[in-house]
C-alpha cells in the first residue's frame, strides 16, 4: 500500500445525530471532498453529542485516486446512503463523464425519503442525471453553466450565484463556494451562532448570501480606495442601526456616488442596499439566540427600526417568523 494512502474511517452512528455521508469515488476532487469532511466530519466537542455523524461512502470498490496523487480507501459503500440525512457530492470527476445508474438510483431514493442531497462544483451533474435537477433551479463553476444547461434543459442553471437553495437539493458553484453553501447548512441545523463558530475556524467570511455574485471585476480595491472601504465596513457594523444612503456612504469614502457604487459592487459583489439588509439581518439572528431581547428591540438593534419591518424582511430571508427562529436555534441552557 502507497504511503500516501488515506484511509477514511465510517464513523459509528447515533441514532439522534443528523447522519452526513460524503461521496467518494475514483477521479475525487480533493478539495470539494475536503470542505466537506472539515466541516461536517471534524469533531466539534463543544457541541458534545450534538453535532453530525459522518461517514464516507465510495461508489466503486477498492482503492480510489483522487486529485494531487492522493489515494482513498473507504469502510463504506453506497449502501451507506440509505442511512443519510444529508448527503453531499463533491466536484465530479468530469462535467462530461457519466455518472453510474447505481449511484443515480440511490440518490433518488434518498431524496423520495426526505434526504437533503447538496453538491459542490461540478458535482451537479451528479443531481442532474439522477434527475434531481428538473423544474427547480440550480448553480455550478461560472465554467460549467453554459454545458449544464445544454445537457439539462429541463433545469433553471443560475449563472451568476454562489449557491442555491431548493429545499432538500442545493447547489453550489465554484470549490471556495461549496464552504459557503455547507456553512448555509450548518446556519439551518444550528442556528448562526453556531455556523459563525465554525467559520471562526475555518477563518474564513460567516456569511456570503447565496445570490451573491461569483464574478468580480476586481476583488481587491485599489490600495488607497480599500483602505476607504475597510474603515466603512468598520464604520457600518458598528452603525447598524442607523439609516444610511448612497450619498451618505459615498461622502463617507470621498467618492462620488458613481463612483461608490461601481467600487462597492466590485469589491462585494453586490449592492451597499444589499449589504446593509444583509449584515442586519445576521446581527437580528445573533441577538435572537444569544439575547432575551425582546423583538421590538432587536428590530430596533439591528436597524430595522421596528417589528413588523424586522418580521418582514426575515420571513423573505428564512421562511419563519423571527421567533419560531429563536425557539429553533436557541440552544438549551444548561
Amino acid at each position: 500500500m502507497p504511503d500516501n494512502t488515506r484511509i477514511m474511517t465510517t464513523l459509528r452512528r447515533t441514532a439522534s445525530r443528523h447522519r452526513v455521508i460524503a461521496l467518494a469515488y475514483d477521479g475525487l476532487c480533493t478539495f470539494e471532498f475536503g470542505v466537506a469532511v472539515e466541516i461536517f466530519g471534524l469533531p466539534r466537542p463543544e457541541m458534545g453529542d450534538s453535532w453530525y455523524s459522518f461517514a464516507v461512502a465510495a461508489i466503486e470498490e477498492g482503492e480510489l485516486r483522487a486529485t494531487g496523487g492522493i489515494r482513498v480507501l473507504t469502510e463504506g459503500g453506497l449502501a451507506l446512503l440509505a442511512t443519510a440525512d444529508t448527503i453531499v457530492v463533491p466536484g465530479w470527476r468530469g462535467a462530461q463523464m457519466p455518472v453510474p445508474e447505481t449511484l443515480c438510483a440511490a440518490l433518488r431514493a434518498a431524496s423520495l425519503r426526505g434526504c437533503r442531497i447538496i453538491s459542490i462544483c461540478s458535482g451537479v451533474f451528479v443531481l442532474a442525471a439522477a434527475g434531481l435537477l428538473n423544474g427547480r433551479k440550480a448553480t455550478t463553476h461560472w465554467r460549467y453553466t453554459p454545458l449544464l444547461r445544454e445537457h439539462y434543459p429541463a433545469i433553471d442553471v443560475l449563472e451568476d450565484a454562489l449557491y442555491y437553495d431548493e429545499g432538500n437539493v442545493m447547489t453550489s458553484a465554484g470549490s471556495a463556494a461549496g464552504i459557503d453553501l455547507c456553512l448555509h447548512v450548518v446556519r439551518q441545523d444550528f442556528g448562526i451562532e453556531i455556523a459563525n463558530l465554525v467559520a471562526q475556524r475555518l477563518v474564513v467570511q460567516p456569511h456570503r448570501d447565496g445570490s451573491q455574485t461569483q464574478h468580480l471585476t476586481r476583488p481587491v480595491a485599489r490600495t488607497r480606495e480599500s483602505k476607504q472601504l475597510g474603515q466603512l465596513f468598520d464604520f457600518l457594523h458598528q452603525q447598524l442601526a442607523q439609516p444610511h444612503t448612497v450619498t451618505s456612504l459615498a461622502q463617507r469614502t470621498g467618492m462620488s456616488p458613481r463612483t461608490f457604487l461601481r467600487r462597492f459592487q466590485e469589491s462585494t459583489g453586490t449592492t451597499p442596499q444589499r449589504w446593509i439588509l444583509q449584515e442586519r439581518l445576521l446581527r437580528a439572528q445573533e441577538l435572537l439566540v444569544t439575547s432575551r431581547m425582546s423583538i421590538d428591540l432587536i428590530a430596533g438593534h439591528s436597524g430595522f427600526g421596528n417589528a413588523a419591518s424586522l418580521r418582514h424582511h426575515f420571513h423573505q430571508q428564512h421562511g419563519i417568523s423571527p421567533a419560531m427562529y429563536r425557539k429553533k436555534f436557541t440552544l438549551p441552557t444548561k
